[in-house]
Parts: C-alpha cells; sequence; structure tokens
C-alpha cells in the first residue's frame, strides 16, 4: 500500500508539472506551490499562473478513478488565497486519458458532499469544464447544446435562400457567405 501511495503521489506531481508545462508553453508566467504544508499554517494552490490579463489559483488533482474529491479545506484555502492575491480560483481535474478541465468551486458542476468535501465526475468535467485552450483564452469550448440551439444566422439563411430560388450563383452566394 504504501508502494501505490508513493507511486499514485508522484504520478499527480508528475500531471501537476504537465500543466506547469502547458500554462507556460501558452505565454503564462506559472509556479508551482511548495509541498504541502512547508509554506504557512493554509495550504496554497498547487499552481499559480498569469498572463499580465488573467491569473489564476489552480487546486490540480489528477485521479484514474471517478469521480475526483477535494478537500473542503483545501478548497476554503483556495477561496481565501484567491481573494487576497486577486486570482481567479479553480479547480483543475485531469482524469487518465482526458485533457485538464477547470471549474469554479461555486460551479454548479462542481458537488459539495454532505461532508464538506468537493467532488467532480467525470462525465460532469467532460461536459461542463472549461478545457485548457478555453482556459488560456485561445478559444471558447462549444458545447454541441449551443452548436444544435444556435443553428446558422439569418442572413446565411438568407443568401442560402436566395441561391435555392436562383437569384444567386453557386459563386455569389459562397463570396457572400
Amino acid at each position: 500500500m504504501v508502494g501505490q501511495m508513493a507511486n499514485s503521489n508522484a504520478k499527480g506531481d508528475r500531471r501537476e508539472r504537465e500543466l506547469v508545462n502547458e500554462l507556460d508553453a501558452a505565454g503564462f508566467a506559472v509556479m508551482r506551490a511548495p509541498a504541502s504544508g512547508s509554506a504557512t499554517e493554509r495550504e496554497l494552490p498547487d499552481v499559480l499562473a498569469g498572463d499580465g490579463e488573467d491569473f489564476y489559483a489552480v487546486e490540480a488533482k489528477s485521479s484514474a478513478g471517478d469521480p475526483i474529491y477535494l478537500d473542503g479545506e483545501e478548497i476554503e484555502a483556495l477561496l481565501f488565497f484567491s481573494r487576497n492575491f486577486g486570482a481567479k480560483p479553480r479547480i483543475g481535474v485531469r482524469f487518465d486519458r482526458e485533457d485538464w478541465y477547470f471549474f469554479h468551486p461555486g460551479d454548479d458542476a462542481v458537488h459539495v458532499t454532505d461532508g464538506g468535501n468537493y467532488r467532480v465526475k467525470k462525465e460532469t468535467a467532460l461536459a461542463h469544464g472549461v478545457d485548457f485552450d478555453e482556459l488560456v483564452g485561445h478559444s471558447e469550448k462549444v458545447t454541441l447544446d449551443e452548436v444544435a440551439d444556435d443553428g446558422p444566422d439569418q442572413g446565411t439563411l438568407d443568401v442560402l435562400s436566395a441561391f435555392e430560388r436562383g437569384d444567386l450563383s453557386k459563386e455569389e452566394a459562397a463570396e457572400m457567405l
């Protein structure tokens, strides 16, 4: 059992370093907090990252299993630190063979258990989490619901209707779109 704990911890460290490297590659200044309990009475967030516009304090958890649990005290410390530091608090979760997904601790997708701990299920992370590109501002994750709801705008529909009626050639319609 001891070997297994050490192993999962090493894996967590590796995942955390991957996240730091990805943030660094995305142009963020990044810092990993020192090992738990060494700096202050209060836990520090695992990762601090900022790009001059956005500042994040991230509590990062990875797991092979589902769901991922976070200690209520970790989240309290994250919120305390974030508020005082001026950072946006984020829970970063990574399930095996999936990417990182991020949540504000207050998001509906983050379930608070009766015992005051926090839980994120894999399916919830994939459906509702902010992915890495969206977090760093490279894209907005578009959910299938949004794609289905929006559909083409009225201008696009007008051009297609005109093409169907024969008022526009295919080339003219393509140019307008």
